[in-house]
């Protein structure tokens, strides 16, 4: 049985598969009258077919503690997607690149840990796990473009779990 160890979710650390969505004070704008400051992402909300609508959705995802089996991935050929938590105080991502005969690369996966008021955008076509929040259930805004074709989500079981287990303690 396969098992990962989540990193904290950064920029950086999940730039090959994405973007991270935060709200960032140092690249803000004052709007509204100055009642509010405005930050613009990063993400790049990709879509690849011209028939589809974008849907804005709210996701309950179950909660769970760590280690936490995985057992789908799932990948959306047509189109990016955003996963923001609402409520959840932190959540799992799991991702992997494709293998040479188009599945999930466990070999190759990585995870990492996320917390309210952050939010991924999962570049199109790439493998994930479904959204899953750590600790209690937790809400999250979801948006993507949906053709209502078979494409818009690809899921694959796996044979064994994928276990992601405690996130390592930072060195000291």
């Amino acid at each position: 049985m396969l098992t990962l160890l989540p990193k904290r979710l950064t920029p950086s650390s999940f730039s090959l598969f994405g973007e991270v969505l935060f709200f960032d004070s140092d690249r803000s704008r004052l709007v509204n009258d100055g009642r509010a400051l405005r930050f613009d992402t990063d993400a790049l909300f990709d879509h690849a077919s011209p028939e589809g609508d974008p849907v804005l959705a709210v996701y309950r995802a179950k909660g769970g503690p760590l280690p936490m089996p995985l057992a789908t991935f799932e990948r959306h050929p047509l189109s990016s997607q955003t996963f923001v938590s609402l409520s959840a105080e932190c959540f799992l991502i799991v991702v992997a690149p494709q293998d040479q005969s188009g599945l999930p690369d466990l070999e190759r996966a990585e995870a990492f840990v996320g917390c309210r008021g952050e939010g991924v955008n999962y570049a199109r076509n790439l493998w994930h796990a479904p959204i899953a929040a750590i600790g209690p259930d937790g809400d999250f805004l979801m948006f993507m473009w949906e053709s209502g074709s078979s494409e818009d989500c690809i899921l694959h079981h796996l044979q064994e779990p994928l276990v992601v287990g405690q996130p390592q303690p930072p060195a000291e």
